[in-house]
């Protein structure tokens, strides 16, 4: 049947395994919402563009499958642009779609008119475009998905006049069949297993991209020790005796880097923000394995360059190491003396959070998926935190935007029913997207909040003072959080000590609605 290209929009998205669309709706792009329910898609609505573009980040982190996200013209294609960036920055699968304008150029003053948004919101994505017709608009479409599923995920952005969402159109085509992603062989790991062969302490770094469940075992039958960036935690479990943890950013693991004869690096850009350095350290043989050509192409000069998904490379490596001799060049005590110095660093750096942090992990199951916020706690705890599960803590590393753990966190929420989630926010940071609380406690969201309240931007305030720049502008007027939650609908907590964070964290868990946990650095 022929209906209005808006409501046919959602049929297609439906059909290429959309169930939820987060977003506003607005005069301008209510021809989008008149199929979502018809559709059978559940749509969440946010308190701002800002909140709804999170809430599909946090989906698609939670999922892999792409999080999908409407608004307006205008304002709120510029509200949601900063959660574009996050998600081009840490490689998220995200579709906006919006409306936009019939007419820009020889007409002025329109509601929500800007200058050029399609231009604007191509910034900070992979693309923006405009469809002009209905068959554009699924041809754009059926482009982004293929493009989620075989090359490195990113944001696209499709944006569709007024007047073809409210045209009537034809059915969007069926699915295609999906496109087949190349998949390494063992002639394409073969130069790394040469390197392997001769090799007496290799290192692998394990990023994000390295998704696989077969590290452990390739690992162990190598001899190899590894590290991960951030995002790569957990891949190899806990308890893995060669695993230095997350410390690519301890000044310290450049030396240790010299000291390995191979690296071999997975699905991590060894970006700044990987590092906190320019290089990873003085390396004789370094591989790269990456899906991404821009990355194998950097200034990090890699001896041996592989273009492959992780998962493909890990199953060819393994099926190639089979027979391989362990290397025997590193030793668990070096790896546990090495840890145990980083994480006295770590606590010296910033004092009493990583007693904390150890009294949240205990209180939290070992699935939990976690959500952070750009806040002291998130830097010190990232660092000593150790996940049993791999892709189970997001923060937004890349971009570094404040206010995305809450909203972030109620999309993992929505995309993990029944599994638990739980949101670390600083309290400057929550100021930013804090009215998504009435979301969480819309949805019933079980959901732990815990909010580190030292009263101020301390990481800036640290910062300046390192500089020697009065920090006179890193306070501001808290609101009381737990006041601000029940007024909400949500329940609150404010422990005075350990044990009671912990029974609060229990708890939350369980309870009908999201909790607010105040908690302060007097809480030690």
């Amino acid at each position: 049947m022929k209906r209005p290209l808006g409501a046919q929009i959602s049929h297609m998205l439906r059909d290429r395994g959309v169930d939820v669309i987060f977003g506003i709706p607005g005069v301008h792009n209510q021809e989008m919402y008149r199929g979502i329910e018809e559709a059978g898609i559940t749509h969440v609505l946010a308190r701002h563009e800002q909140g709804a573009g999170f809430m599909a980040d946090g989906y698609a982190r939670a999922t892999g499958k792409p999080g999908v996200a409407y608004v307006i013209t205008g304002p709120g294609l510029c509200n949601i642009m900063t959660p574009m960036g996050q998600a081009y920055s840490d490689s998220v699968p995200m579709l906006v779609l919006s409306s936009c304008l019939d007419e820009t150029q020889a007409r002025r003053g329109q509601l929500h008119q800007m200058k050029d948004q399609r231009a604007a919101a191509e910034t900070v994505a992979d693309w923006s475009c405009q469809a002009n017709s209905a068959a554009a608009a699924y041809g754009l479409v059926e482009r982004a998905f293929e493009e989620f599923a075989l090359s490195r995920p990113r944001p696209k952005h499709i944006q569709v006049p007024i007047a073809q969402l409210e045209a009537d159109a034809e059915p969007a085509p069926f699915p295609n069949q999906d496109g087949l992603r190349t998949q390494s062989a063992a002639l394409d790991v073969a130069p790394v297993l040469s390197l392997l062969n001769i090799s007496k302490r290799p290192l692998f770094i394990l990023g994000g991209g390295a998704r696989s469940n077969l590290w452990r075992q390739i690992l162990t039958q190598l001899g190899a020790a590894c590290i991960t960036s951030y995002a790569g935690r957990g891949v190899t479990g806990v308890g893995y005796p060669l695993d230095f943890g997350a410390v690519l950013a301890r000044p310290g693991s450049a030396d240790l880097v010299a000291s390995a004869d191979l690296v071999v690096a997975i699905g991590t850009e060894l970006a700044e923000v990987d590092l906190w350095r320019k290089a990873l350290g003085p390396v004789p043989n370094l591989v790269r394995v990456d899906l991404d050509p821009e990355v194998l192409s950097d200034h990090h000069r890699a001896a041996v360059k592989l273009q492959a998904d992780a998962e493909s490379f890990a199953r060819a490596l393994w099926a190639a190491t089979q027979e391989a001799k362990p290397a025997t060049g590193w030793q668990p005590d070096e790896v546990a003396a090495a840890r145990a110095r980083w994480r006295a660093e770590v606590d010296a750096e910033r004092p009493g959070i990583v007693p904390v942090a150890d009294a949240l992990r205990a209180a939290m199951p070992a699935d939990t998926m976690i959500y952070s916020d750009m806040t002291q706690f998130a830097y010190a705890a990232k660092e000593v935190w150790d996940m049993a599960y791999p892709h189970h803590w997001h923060h937004p590393t890349g971009f570094g935007t404040l206010g995305y753990a809450l909203p972030a966190a109620i999309g993992g929420a929505v995309a993990r029913r029944g599994k638990p989630t739980a949101v670390i926010a600083g309290d400057y940071g929550f100021h930013y997207t804090m009215q998504e609380l009435g979301v969480a406690v819309e949805l019933g969201l079980s959901l732990p909040i815990i909010v580190w309240d030292n009263g101020k931007l301390k990481e800036i305030e640290d910062s300046m003072v390192g500089s020697q720049i009065a920090p006179n502008a890193v306070v501001a007027r808290n609101p009381d959080f737990c006041k601000l939650a029940e007024a909400f609908g949500a329940l609150s907590a404010a422990p005075e000590t350990l044990q009671q964070m912990q029974q609060a964290v229990r708890a939350a868990f369980d309870a009908p609605v999201p909790t607010l946990i105040h908690v302060t650095p007097d809480i030690l």
